[in-house]
């Protein structure tokens, strides 16, 4: 098995917003803003080759939007998921499996395209579309706070398609190998999926937006869109616990010069031990 890490784009999130209760005074040595107090940030997806078997966790924000939706979020960069996918060797028709770890639309809108008379297709053709039943009806039904966050055009075509199934809550599926373990977090929205891999003999986490950055490492840094701030400190707690004591590599999608770290403990909690590319493991 061999695993890439793939740069889909940079775009721009408020700086108050990703730290939550975090000072500005503190945060913004992390990240420094612009004068906007807007913040740049990378999403970075997970490629897992494996025999006949192509595995994409999340893909990115999309081109399907329009201006006024992507002004927003002041995309920018060269990096795009297929740019990505043809340094590689491959194309989006050669991707059997699409792993979302939850359905806000920086990790799922390059699930969809708009073709040219409107239509909207499946990015990925040939590819099997995993979600869990929970959080799928959370997004399809989604509360007023978060509605902002799961857009339609990214989801339903999913379904549409025939193409989606779902995890259990119960462990990973037959189909899917290559994780050994799905950890379900509720803090930053329904049922979000980390997978765990085992790679080059060591565990590997893909850890979407339980960690966005390594500046979310210590406890009360936590986003201001996470639907229960309390649970996700705790759930970030119990994973950054194990990821110390059993020397994991915490894969980060959204931290804009980071891809991987390790942690460990110190007499102030959890913290960063080392920072490197997932090429160099």
């Amino acid at each position: 098995m061999t695993v890439h890490t793939l740069d889909t784009g940079l775009f721009k999130l408020d700086g108050g917003a990703m730290f939550g209760v975090v000072p500005k005074s503190m945060w913004q040595k992390l990240n420094p803003p612009d004068a906007n107090n807007m913040c740049t940030w990378a999403m970075r997806c997970l490629l897992i080759e494996d025999g006949n078997r192509l595995i994409l966790v999340d893909n990115g924000i999309g081109d399907k939007q329009d201006e006024k939706f992507r002004g927003h979020f002041y995309l920018h960069g060269d990096d795009t998921l297929e740019r990505s996918l043809r340094k590689l060797g491959f194309t989006s028709a050669d991707i059997t499996d699409v792993f979302l770890t939850h359905l806000h639309f920086d990790h799922c809108g390059g699930s969809v395209v708009r073709a040219a008379d409107g239509k909207l297709n499946l990015a990925f053709p040939n590819a099997t579309y995993w979600s869990n039943e929970a959080h799928w009806d959370w997004a399809v039904q989604p509360n007023p706070r978060e509605k902002a966050s799961f857009l339609k055009e990214n989801i339903l075509p999913i379904q549409e398609s025939g193409h989606l199934r779902f995890v259990s809550s119960g462990g990973v599926p037959a189909e899917l190998p290559q994780f050994r373990e799905i950890i379900f977090a509720d803090g930053h929205t329904e049922k979000m999926m980390v997978p765990v891999l085992n790679y080059k003999g060591r565990k590997l986490a893909f850890m979407a937006d339980l960690l966005p950055s390594v500046g979310h490492i210590p406890l009360p840094y936590v986003m201001s869109y996470d639907m229960r701030p309390l649970v996700t400190m705790s759930e970030k707690e119990a994973v950054l616990r194990r990821a110390a004591d059993e020397n994991w590599v915490l894969l980060l999608e959204h931290d804009p010069t980071v891809a991987c770290c390790t942690v460990q403990h110190t007499e102030k909690g959890v913290r960063l031990a080392e920072t490197f590319r997932l090429e160099d493991l």
